[in-house]
């Protein structure tokens, strides 16, 4: 087995060192001039630009490319179209459509929509999954879950108010304006 697999020399840690330091400062200057936002899941284009920025500050903390100067600006150039496409989805519902994946209801009370499972390609197991992580012990407390645009599932419980304004683009979501309407609602529980 080589020996250079196991161990590093002294330089190998100073310029790891100094690669992190500076790809770090480089990370909070950024994040101040663009806000936030830069690091949130409020849609999948974050979601794949944080994982964009993990992948650029991994292979300039352990390999000699990037360099980092060639990084800081890629994060930069990241940073950059991350503000853009924020600021175009904000002004143009257009850009919006285009850029977000559209919320998908996955239950509607107690009823699994086994045909929007299948469009989120999420299984049985995985709605129950989330529904136990929710404090869910009974389908009668479920008045919707809804995927959304980051991949995330929210659990609405049936006690809850809604305002049909929060199911507004959600796909399916006429099925849930159906049930708060009082018609077929799940029963109540005791």
């Amino acid at each position: 087995m080589d020996a250079q697999w196991l161990t590093s020399s002294a330089t190998t840690f100073w310029m790891v060192l100094l690669s992190a330091i500076g790809i770090y400062i480089a990370l909070l200057v950024l994040t101040r001039l663009t806000g936030l936002r830069s690091f949130s899941k409020m849609s999948s284009f974050d979601f794949a630009t944080t994982v964009a920025f993990g992948s650029i500050i991994a292979s300039t903390l352990l390999s000699k490319n990037p360099p980092l100067a060639s990084a800081a600006f890629g994060l930069a150039v990241l940073y950059g179209l991350q503000y853009t496409v924020s600021r175009a989805r904000h002004a143009s519902p257009a850009i919006q459509r285009l850029v977000d994946n559209e919320p998908l209801l996955l239950m509607a009370g107690r009823e699994v929509l086994h045909e929007n499972l299948a469009a989120a390609r999420v299984t049985e197991d995985d709605l129950r999954s989330k529904l136990r992580m929710a404090g869910v012990s009974d389908r009668n407390q479920v008045l919707a879950v809804i995927f959304e645009t980051t991949g995330d599932c929210s659990v609405i419980a049936d006690d809850d108010a809604i305002d049909p304004w929060l199911v507004k683009r959600v796909r399916g979501g006429e099925r849930l304006a159906h049930l708060v309407r009082g018609e077929d609602c799940p029963p109540a529980r005791p």
